[in-house]
């Protein structure tokens, strides 16, 4: 059976994973710096670490650690590497960190793969649907467009929607595919793409497999609720259990590809297990767009609450309006296909969600933050 080294393995995804690898007879090594913005002040009670706590063999390790990486690959055969600074908003404002975690860790790892003796076989890597930028859209005059930044402009004049590079109409929108234009709109995104690069050319040449699973907006029970930076449900959620209103930015329309935990997890489970001969990125997503707005109301139907949700027209710099996976390849060549309806995982999370200590709400704080570095308008 082999032995797999998750890194991030503490963390919503991370965590989710070693329990279904142990489960099914691996040998699992976890390696995670239990990140105060996902696991709060006090780690030793995190919900997410405490479920793989004894059950894996766990590194208190750092990705920007050379030894730590030594430590961690020693005596894996497979390495998943899902440790990352995530986040568009706060990526614009902490930059070196986020180059530092996620390009700077990753190339720690392929310097040890590359100059030491191991047993790893295959990497898999954490990329994101944040590389595509806006992604893939049709225009009824030029066809096939990957539209650049939305202008400053437009987006203060309430004008929202991805407009042709060429002819400047408003554009429809596809489901972007894994051979559309690579042009990240944040420094998560080139922080993304980045270490999939790495990872994919770094490994071919050391004749090791590699697959990049370029993940859409995961979601589900043991999303962090305490990170006010990332994941839209668990922000939605805070807020409502504190009795403070929504702020849906743009006007609501805006839509993203929403993918249920348990499916992501099945999918890199068949990135493990299936013999994949050529190094690839695949991307994971329901292959479904779903606007924040319609989000937001149904949090706030699921939760019996009152709240005011305000759709207020705000935007954030790095922002896509846009998302939605074409899913075609993944289901090809591992097989995947999503199996939990949003509807489903929702009312899944939210059920979750009431079982937990209500969070203290640390919303405003972010925002205000990101005002000061003139990333809100």
């Amino acid at each position: 059976m082999e032995r797999i080294l998750i890194t991030g393995g503490a963390g919503f995804i991370g965590s989710r994973l070693s329990l279904r690898l142990v489960e099914q007879g691996y040998e699992v090594t976890v390696m995670d710096n239990l990140s105060k913005q996902i696991h709060s002040d006090t780690p030793g009670q995190s919900f997410l670490y405490n479920s793989i706590k004894d059950k894996v063999r766990f590194i208190h390790g750092d990705v920007r650690s050379l030894s730590d990486w030594q430590k961690a690959i020693d005596g894996n055969d497979v390495i998943v590497h899902l440790a990352a600074e995530t986040g568009t908003g706060q990526s614009m404002y902490q930059i070196d960190k986020y180059v530092e975690v996620n390009c700077a860790g990753t190339a720690k790892m392929l310097d040890v793969l590359a100059n030491s003796q191991h047993d790893v076989k295959k990497v898999i890597v954490a990329s994101s649907r944040a590389i595509y930028g806006e992604g893939k859209y049709l225009c009824e005059k030029d066809g096939e467009v990957f539209p650049e930044s939305r202008s400053q402009s437009d987006l203060d004049s309430g004008k929202f929607e991805c407009k042709c590079n060429y002819c400047g109409s408003v554009l429809e929108l596809k489901p972007t595919d894994e051979d559309s234009k690579i042009h990240p709109e944040s420094i998560y995104g080139i922080t993304k793409s980045n270490q999939e690069q790495m990872v994919l050319m770094s490994c071919k040449s050391l004749n090791i497999s590699a697959v990049a699973l370029r993940y859409q907006n995961v979601y589900g029970p043991g999303q962090s609720l305490t990170n006010p930076y990332t994941g839209i449900l668990s922000i939605f959620s805070t807020r409502i259990l504190n009795n403070n209103s929504i702020n849906v930015f743009e006007d609501g329309e805006e839509s993203r590809d929403f993918v249920y935990i348990d499916d992501v997890i099945d999918a890199t489970m068949l990135a493990i297990q299936k013999d994949i001969k050529n190094n690839i990125a695949l991307n994971v997503g329901s292959g479904v767009s779903t606007t924040v707005k319609y989000l937001a109301y149904s949090l706030k139907k699921l939760y019996g609450s009152d709240i005011e949700v305000n759709i207020s027209g705000d935007y954030r710099i790095g922002d896509v309006r846009h998302n939605k996976a074409d899913i075609e390849k993944v289901k090809e060549v591992l097989g995947f296909s999503p199996k939990t309806s949003f509807e489903v995982g929702l009312r899944n999370f939210v059920n979750w969600v009431k079982e937990q200590e209500i969070q203290s709400d640390n919303y405003e704080k972010s925002i205000t933050e990101m005002k000061k570095k003139g990333l809100m308008k």
